[in-house]
């Protein structure tokens, strides 16, 4: 029934006369929601695709979830609003310090008490406590994003959305209020003046009147801090050729961070190493691939300008990626003739094929194309879309599909899997949000995910499943895999792809990797929204994915696919 719909859709898009026509006899009866959620919506799931066990047994079919879900409060700009903007983007608006700004908080999905000045161990591999802060509402010590959540704000809360950031420090007040900051510019006070405790946790102390609890954040993921517009990547050691690996060098003497991030914004450089007393600018290349990251202490030489901030040493190097973009992998364009083999880009929805697009369109710079045409998709950029998918103009096709003679229309298959956890949210976001959108508190509380997760769930098993089973040559990559390990992964699927690409493009390739295409991420839930029985079930559908994989001879599924 669900292919005969998806042939329905699909003809009224190739017509587009009657499509109107039959828009309008629905918008006469009344049924334009219906109508609305039919046309902008992906493949709904077969009676087949809802049941793998015509491939392999799976337990425990049938679903049933309640989902309670509690979105947080929004972000404030307090201060560095130019740099935040442009870091953030249309999440932000306004000039002035009061404003809000539109990003969603998300909150801690552990429970952990500070009871008085002790931290427990968990929380020491995530912060450090370093104070008490005087706090001025005319000159905040942190000048970095705010939140305010004058109900459940809690330590943990407050340092997950300032690392989530990429800021170095968090700072909680008056019970409610966070800011996030990569300086602390104020004078350390008593602890005694840090008085009160959190609103979302008794026992533990959320800074007091115009007084900050500080915490420096041990970041998990140092890729993801920023000072001010750049991003930081890391220490390197110095590499062998500096003239050719950096060509750019200006002495700085006060040496900062600004300084030299400054700089090489001017001389239109997106790497800015900083090496003591010395500026470096230059390009990712094979000389200075930035995959080897060195032990962060060995730069920890605080810059002459800056006293929280480490500048490097002439022997290693502190490097950030500058706002200015690497136009070495920018160019794209249609094939110039006709490719003799169609390939698709295949994955269940929610699984990153938008991203794996950018990727493949950056490393090969070729369009990709698609089975389906989105008008937003083409707007953003992607050309290839509004091509059908049969014009052979395309280096390959994205597509959801997984009917055996879909798949057997293709010569040959990349297959990206996502852990399905993670896929469903994406998509269920993707289809009341949007492509990088969120979905509504309303609808995770509503009949609608538990409807979609009954539905999709099976469908992530069953799409693994007939691609390996009918595919005439798969190449299966995970998408954790490509995020991990993007250089080797995407290599493979040039690879596949036939395209010869430069090492030098695919290192540009990683530093724009993101792209306009990815959500922020800064707007998790509260809560899971998988109960116990549902985890049972994903898990039994992860089994036979897996045990489908290794009877192929192929990797089987990451072990953080579960359990839960």
């Amino acid at each position: 029934m669900a292919k005969l719909w998806f042939k329905f859709q699909r003809y009224f898009r190739r017509k587009p006369v009657r499509f109107f026509t039959f828009l309008v006899l629905y918008l006469t009866a009344g049924s334009l929601v219906f109508l609305h959620s039919g046309f902008v919506g992906q493949p709904a799931v077969s009676q087949n695709q809802a049941n793998p066990a015509a491939g392999a047994p799976v337990e425990g079919a049938e679903l049933t979830f309640l989902g309670d879900l509690n979105l947080g409060r929004g972000f404030r700009d307090t201060g560095e609003v130019s740099s935040i903007a442009r870091r953030y983007g249309p999440w932000f608006k306004g000039k002035d310090g009061n404003e809000r700004a539109k990003l969603g908080d998300y909150g801690g999905a552990w429970s952990r008490a500070l009871k008085g000045r002790v931290v427990r161990e968990k929380e020491e591999e995530r912060a450090k406590y370093i104070g008490c802060y005087l706090d001025d509402t005319q000159s905040r010590a942190l000048r970095g994003v705010s939140f305010f959540d004058y109900k459940k704000m809690t330590v943990f809360r407050c340092q997950d959305n300032c690392a989530e950031r990429g800021y170095l420090y968090a700072g909680l007040e008056f019970g409610a209020e966070c800011y996030c900051g990569h300086k602390i510019q104020a004078a350390n006070v008593s602890e005694a003046e840090c008085d009160m405790d959190c609103k979302g946790e008794r026992g533990s102390v959320c800074g007091g009147a115009n007084r900050l609890s500080v915490y420096r954040l041990q970041l998990a993921q140092e890729s993801a801090r920023r000072y001010g517009s750049a991003v930081f990547r890391g220490c390197f050691r110095r590499p062998d050729n500096l003239s050719l690996a950096l060509p750019v060098t200006a002495a700085m003497p006060n040496m900062s961070v600004d300084k030299c991030v400054d700089l090489c914004t001017e001389k239109e450089y997106p790497l800015a190493a900083l090496a003591g007393t010395a500026c470096h600018c230059g390009f990712p290349t094979t000389r200075f691939p930035l995959h080897e990251r060195e032990d962060e202490q060995l730069c920890a030489q605080k810059c002459s300008a800056e006293e929280f901030e480490s500048c490097g040493t002439p022997s290693y190097f502190i490097v950030y990626q500058t706002q200015v973009q690497d136009n070495r992998c920018m160019d794209r364009r249609f094939l110039p003739a006709k490719s003799k083999q169609l390939i698709a880009l295949a994955s269940f929805p929610g699984a990153g094929n938008t991203w794996a697009r950018h990727l493949i369109e950056l490393a090969t710079g070729f369009y990709t194309g698609s089975y389906y045409f989105d008008g937003s998709l083409y707007n953003k950029g992607f050309k290839g879309e509004r091509d059908h998918w049969r014009s052979g103009r395309t280096i390959c096709i994205k597509t959801h599909e997984s009917g055996q003679k879909e798949i057997e229309a293709f010569e040959a298959a990349i297959l990206l899997i996502r852990n399905p956890y993670k896929a469903l949210m994406a998509e269920f976001n993707r289809k009341y949000g949007g492509h990088i959108g969120f979905a509504a508190h309303a609808h995770w509380k509503g009949k609608e995910w538990p409807e979609f997760v009954r539905n999709y769930a099976p469908w992530w098993a069953t799409h693994t499943l007939d691609w390996l089973k009918f595919g005439k040559k798969v190449l299966v990559v995970h998408f954790e895999d490509l995020k991990r390990d993007l250089f080797v992964q995407l290599g493979r699927m040039v690879g596949l792809l036939g395209v010869a690409v430069r090492e030098d493009r695919l290192l540009c390739v990683e530093s724009q990797k993101d792209g306009n295409f990815k959500r922020s991420g800064l707007r998790k839930l509260e809560y899971d929204p998988y109960t116990a029985d549902m985890q049972r079930t994903i898990s039994a559908y992860i089994k036979t994915v897996d045990a489908a994989l290794r009877g192929r001879n192929l990797t089987g599924v990451p072990d953080d696919y579960y359990p839960r």
